[in-house]
């Protein structure tokens, strides 16, 4: 795949980029060892410091890195603005609590000392997706650079633009030279860089294919690796819900970035009793949702990011149809400049078609019915993937049914699915392992070491990060 930026709302070819060559790669390599043999010795509030920077810079070029997001990959404007927001977000969450989640443990004290510390591991490599491509680089980056780590970013081939902004902006910060780089290569690259030694991790957010290919080649070379993977989150409806919230909410929550995002909701399971209500409000909605022009603030859905994106979702509702499913609203390509999908509901899937089985990856919602809170919970795991889920109910006790037996790295009760810097993110099953966010997401990528002391008086947390503050 070419290194270049396509704008997704007229399909013209914006800009090119030549690949880096081994080279360059060599250099670039070299340079994160050096930069992190200093950088993890540098004090932790100092490389805090340094993120938090990032955070208000991220605030205060919003508007233009919201401009470069939308040209790049075709979010809505107004969401490409937000999604910097959160990255400003996310760098203050680590800037203001990153000394404290890698403190010193202290097990025991007196005459013999043992305390759990957290030290860096090294360069991280970050494997990253195009739909959310600054959140997904900053939420891996923040956490990883207070540690002490160094950043490796090889970003998507169709936002190059948006991968040299992300490295220009923790230069701007007063990160050092080094401490985060962009490697502009393509995917054919990846398993030689996870395979040299002075890469010490990896994290991918991406399809399932690509996640499997990182993981075989981290397990080869016994290195770490986190993956996020795809998700056909599933979108349960119960008879006390507040049916008016939960619809407008249904409709938000699958045409999030143009339908692109793997933690939209994408199976919709709805109790029988409410469902032909629920059905005729919801494809009401999604009718009138209007496609056009992402940097128009009257647009309700903009472009998928790419040709092939819309030829893959066209077949796998052509699919789903050839197997029964029948199309409410939509179904098909708009027949206009740029790569864009008619918001689409299905019903009547079969098991084993495309809209039950896989990742849909557009504006495509498949509607379910369900006899009970059983027979919901059997439809929502019956899938591969374990991503998020959310579930409307005003029932307590459902509510805490559903929490315990949704197999899903997040449940949302009366709210769609988001992430959020305080909480953990991840999926079980193929949405992959390992958490990113909060204080776990933090603790993936260091040495979580045990120091026993025996006979030195007042030695506790000696070697801390957090000794020289």
């Amino acid at each position: 795949m070419a290194i270049a930026t396509v704008n997704p709302a007229t399909g013209e070819t914006v800009a090119s980029f030549d690949a880096h060559d081994a080279a360059e790669v060599e250099r670039r390599l070299d340079l994160a060892q050096r930069a992190f043999a200093s950088w993890s010795r540098m004090p932790v509030h100092e490389r805090a410091r340094i993120v938090a920077r990032a955070g208000a810079l991220l605030d205060d070029r919003r508007t233009a890195y919201g401009r470069l997001m939308t040209l790049e990959m075709g979010k809505l404007l107004r969401a490409a603005e937000e999604e910097a927001a959160k990255c400003a977000l996310g760098c203050r969450y680590y800037a203001e609590h990153g000394a404290e989640i890698l403190a010193d443990r202290v097990v025991l004290s007196g005459e013999e000392q043992g305390y759990v510390a957290h030290h860096p591991v090294g360069a991280v490599l970050a494997v990253m997706p195009w739909n959310f491509p600054f959140w997904q680089v900053i939420r891996f980056a923040a956490p990883a650079l207070v540690a002490g780590n160094v950043g490796l970013l090889k970003h998507a081939s169709n936002v190059p633009q948006c991968a040299l902004a992300l490295e220009q902006l923790f230069r701007d910060a007063g990160a050092p030279e080094g401490v985060f780089q962009t490697l502009l290569v393509g995917s054919d690259a990846v398993g030689g860089i996870i395979a040299d030694d002075r890469v010490a991790a990896v994290t991918l957010t991406g399809s399932e294919g690509a996640g499997a290919q990182v993981a075989q080649q981290a397990g080869k070379h016994l290195k770490k690796s986190v993956l996020e993977l795809g998700g056909s989150d599933p979108f349960v409806v119960m008879p006390s819900a507040d049916l008016e919230k939960a619809v407008a909410t249904a409709v938000r929550a699958r045409t999030i970035n143009n339908g692109q995002s793997c933690i939209a909701a994408k199976r919709f399971i709805i109790h029988e009793r409410i469902a032909q209500e629920f059905e005729v409000r919801f494809v009401k909605a999604m009718a009138a949702l209007r496609v056009g022009d992402p940097m128009d603030a009257a647009t309700d859905v903009g472009p998928l990011a790419s040709r092939q994106l819309v030829n893959d979702l066209a077949k796998q509702v052509d699919e789903s149809v050839a197997r029964g499913a029948t199309i409410l609203t939509g179904g098909r390509a708009i027949e206009r400049p740029g790569f864009y999908f008619q918001p689409t509901v299905l019903t009547n899937i079969a098991k084993g078609a495309p809209a039950s089985d896989d990742e849909t990856f557009g504006p495509v919602a498949s509607l379910f019915r369900a006899r009970d809170a059983d027979d919901a919970v059997r439809i929502a795991n019956d899938t591969r993937f374990g991503l998020g889920s959310s579930v409307w109910t005003t029932d307590r006790d459902e509510a805490g049914f559903f929490a315990r037996h949704l197999e899903a790295g997040s449940v949302f009760v009366n709210a769609m699915v988001a992430s959020d810097p305080r909480f953990p993110f991840g999926g079980v099953k193929a949405s992959g392992y390992g958490r990113e966010l909060a204080d776990i997401g933090m603790r993936e990528f260091v040495n979580i070491k045990t120091v026993r002391m025996y006979g030195i008086e007042g030695a506790t947390s000696q070697g801390s990060l957090t000794e020289s503050e």
